[in-house]
């Protein structure tokens, strides 16, 4: 009998910008139902991986394969990768002067769920509780997307996307950098809202403190473009505690498993 297909797998992926190798044979599998955490020192390719994942123009992919349900979506265009169930949560979020949050909303949940599947007055239903629920003030909704707010407003804007969208995989790439203890709260009870047997989720973060709120069941340590150590969440302490030498001196050619 065959091995169960993951949800979502990356494999061997190697990837360049500005004809500069970043990521160097990335492999790694999410499944629906699972939390994942990615971190490693600077420089080590994680923004990169996130923005490969969701299909940024200015990053050319020279090998491996990234697969969603079984499909190859390398050649994808990033508005189709979302409409399969992919979301990315951006580490700097963009203002979009002259369109207002709930316009932005309706038009991406229309883009990504479907006009006929979303009506309006359920659209605004759920874009109220949502809002409510991460405690964004409904003045907010009225204003242009993501433009004057403050960095953790934005953060939240992305948080208030992805439980619209309700994707079937999500990476948040360092949304918890720059935010406040309370600000970090409010975006992990966020994500924590969606997570269950139908969502999958990769948190890519510099810190240990976002995984105090959110739970990995596994954690990653990505270095020089490649996944060096994965396990479980006993390896946040160690990581904690250690740094990265110890893992530097664990470094070799085959991916570590603990």
């Amino acid at each position: 009998m065959s091995a169960k297909t993951a949800d979502f797998e990356i494999r061997n992926l190697c990837a360049s910008v500005e004809g500069k190798p970043i990521l160097q044979g990335v492999s790694l599998k999410i499944n629906k139902g699972e939390n994942h955490a990615l971190m490693g020192p600077n420089g080590s390719g994680k923004s990169t991986l996130a923005n490969v994942i969701m299909g940024h123009p200015a990053y050319e992919v020279t090998g491996g394969d990234i697969l969603f349900h079984g499909q190859n979506i390398v050649e994808l265009e990033p508005e189709e990768r979302a409409r399969l169930g992919l979301f990315l949560a951006f580490q700097y979020p963009v203002a979009i002067p002259g369109v207002t949050v709930a316009k932005f909303l309706k038009t991406a949940v229309d883009a990504v769920r479907g006009v006929q599947n979303v009506k309006p007055a359920e659209f605004m239903k759920e874009l109220r509780e949502n809002s409510e629920y991460l405690e964004v003030d409904k003045a907010f909704l009225n204003r242009f997307m993501n433009d004057g707010f403050s960095g953790g407003e934005k953060k939240r804007m992305e948080i208030l996307q992805m439980l619209m969208l309700k994707p079937g995989i999500a990476i948040m790439d360092e949304t918890d950098s720059g935010l406040d203890i309370d600000a970090l709260k409010i975006v992990s009870k966020g994500v924590n809202r969606l997570v269950g047997p139908a969502f999958g989720l990769l948190v890519i973060t510099h810190y240990e403190r976002i995984l105090n709120y959110i739970k990995p069941d596994h954690l990653h340590i990505l270095m020089q473009g490649r996944v060096v150590l994965s396990g479980g969440p006993e390896l946040v302490k160690e990581l904690e505690q250690k740094g990265y030498d110890w893992v530097r001196e664990k470094f070799g050619e085959e991916v570590l498993v603990v």
